[in-house]
């Protein structure tokens, strides 16, 4: 199969669940809405986003074992297309599974990520074939040594890739084409220094494009060291956020495989991840081009 997009990190199965109000206090009780079964994990959300998009993906990370459920997983995977044949199937192995329990604004997440990284490795060394024949990498930062190898072999191979959520020492995030940091990454990494000084230690450090997003707050961006823009998100009706950062990432790398401006990437990755949030479950509804661009324009006339 031939691929544009290489993405490594995290897969794993996943059963959200909406709920009909918000999520509520210690000791109450809350209705569900409905529940569903489908991915988890930044790099298989991230590449189900840009296949809808019709980017071809190619897709390795942690391993999954050979019981129903994380079969299912791939199954579903491959129904979009992905390429999964580097994903290394265990027999007797089961691989990380969550819950995710969302209102309209918020996500809750309950897993066994920490099991993953546990008692040695239990995720794939890349093969750097795959990288060689990517026009871009997805890149998770998770996982330890072997993602920064796949920095390296980028570097090496001048491919560029785009990461999320690694702090401004890390030479992946230094090195990357893009680095994109969450609210909820910096509130437990960095709780005692502000949002716009954070900013300027990343755009210090990095010698790519740096993104901050911050839910509904204003996107933070700047390239080189350079003065910090600013956007505004997209509003929409939030029916769920699971996926939201996946959705953004995807957005991104769609841009950089067009040549876009980092203004026009940012906003179409805006777009896309409020229209994500807009749907149940939203990465399995994620829209395909036509639907974000008819979304932007309607914005722009507005």
């Amino acid at each position: 199969m031939i691929y544009e997009v290489f993405s490594y990190g995290m897969i794993s199965t996943s059963n959200l669940i909406l709920l009909e109000n918000s999520f509520p206090e210690k000791d109450h009780y809350a209705e569900v809405k409905t529940r569903f079964k489908m991915t988890g994990g930044e790099a298989a959300n991230s590449s189900i986003v840009l296949s809808k998009l019709g980017i071809k993906v190619k897709l390795d990370g942690n391993w999954l074992g050979d019981n129903e459920e994380d079969l299912y997983t791939i199954r579903l995977l491959n129904g979009f297309k992905i390429d999964t044949t580097r994903i290394n199937i265990k027999k007797d192995y089961r691989g990380p599974n969550e819950l995710v329990i969302a209102d309209n604004s918020t996500r809750t997440i309950f897993g066994t990520y920490g099991n993953l990284f546990s008692a040695g490795r239990k995720w794939n060394i890349v093969n750097e074939e795959d990288i060689e024949n990517a026009k871009i990498v997805c890149l998770d930062p998770f996982f330890k040594d072997e993602s920064k190898i796949v920095s390296e072999i980028c570097i090496k191979n001048r491919i560029p890739y785009v990461t999320v959520d690694c702090r401004y020492e890390d030479e992946i995030s230094q090195n990357a084409e893009v680095i994109i940091i969450s609210g909820e990454f910096r509130g437990h990494q960095y709780q005692n220094i502000s949002k716009e000084e954070l900013f300027k230690l990343y755009a210090k450090k990095c010698k790519g494009l740096v993104i901050f997003t911050s839910g509904k707050e204003d996107i933070l961006y700047a390239r080189n060291n350079g003065d910090i823009d600013r956007m505004k998100p997209f509003e929409v009706e939030v029916i769920d956020t699971a996926g939201a950062g996946d959705s953004f990432r995807s957005g991104i790398i769609y841009g950089l495989l067009n040549g876009w401006s980092d203004k026009k990437a940012i906003r179409f990755a805006a777009a896309l991840s409020s229209l994500v949030c807009n749907s149940f479950p939203g990465v399995l509804n994620s829209p395909g081009l036509e639907k974000v661009e008819e979304f932007v324009n309607s914005c722009s006339l507005s």
